[in-house]
């Protein structure tokens, strides 16, 4: 039986992430993320002589850096109902009935297919961390208004925050990573564009709460598409 001193973590708890600032995850421990989302490759419809020469851009790429990296793949259902949407004004608006039966039978076989087949959509993203020599942050998982305070109109609370001059000198060492893993994805094919702050909301929102994933996407995707 739970006493009274008993109590339950609040779910800010469980979040490590201090703050986001300028495209920047800063972490309770005052390590720094840097979040870049990737294009994909169908690998399959290469020629031998490019599946040979992408594998080994991607070996020598991965062989020259001298950090870790992470690799992170969303997938989430696509929800097609503003297309079904799309589909039905358009039929509205035809003159022609032969082209509104076929809107109309079109529109049927879509959500037949759907119905019986799950559309998911994979979403490729690559984390990159930097630790500042001396941490600006004091230890500790900071609560969620960390991550949103500043997206919802709340002061920022700058106590165990870095100072403006730390954080664009740390910045500025994490950015060098990233220029150089966008420049070893290129050579293999693969194009890459860091997520800025509300783009990083957006996704660790849906993260949180993965009911919210289907009713839409990164607007970071179509850069790099």
């Amino acid at each position: 039986m739970p006493t009274e001193k008993t109590k339950a973590k609040a779910s800010q708890d469980f979040v490590p992430i201090k703050e986001i600032r300028d495209g920047v995850v800063i972490l309770g421990d005052g390590s720094m993320r840097i979040a870049l989302m990737t294009s994909s490759l169908n690998f399959a419809l290469k020629s031998a002589d490019e599946q040979e020469a992408i594998i080994s851009q991607y070996q020598e790429f991965l062989n020259s850096l001298d950090f870790s990296i992470q690799f992170f793949i969303q997938s989430r259902r696509l929800n097609i109902e503003p297309y079904l949407d799309s589909l039905r004004d358009a039929e509205k608006k035809q003159l022609n009935e032969l082209l509104k039966i076929q809107i109309n039978e079109y529109i049927e076989f879509i959500k037949n297919f759907v119905s019986l087949t799950e559309i998911v959509a994979k979403t490729f993203y690559i984390i990159i961390p930097y630790s500042p020599p001396a941490f600006g942050v004091k230890p500790g998982a900071a609560g969620v208004s960390g991550i949103f305070g500043k997206f919802l109109g709340g002061k920022k609370n700058e106590k165990g925050g870095f100072k403006g001059d730390k954080f664009e000198e740390y910045k500025s060492q994490l950015q060098q990573r990233v220029e150089a893993v966008s420049q070893g994805l290129a050579r293999t094919g693969v194009r890459a564009v860091p997520l800025n702050t509300e783009e990083l909301i957006e996704l660790f929102y849906t993260l949180y709460n993965p009911g919210e994933l289907a009713k839409g996407g990164i607007s970071g995707l179509e850069q790099a598409k």
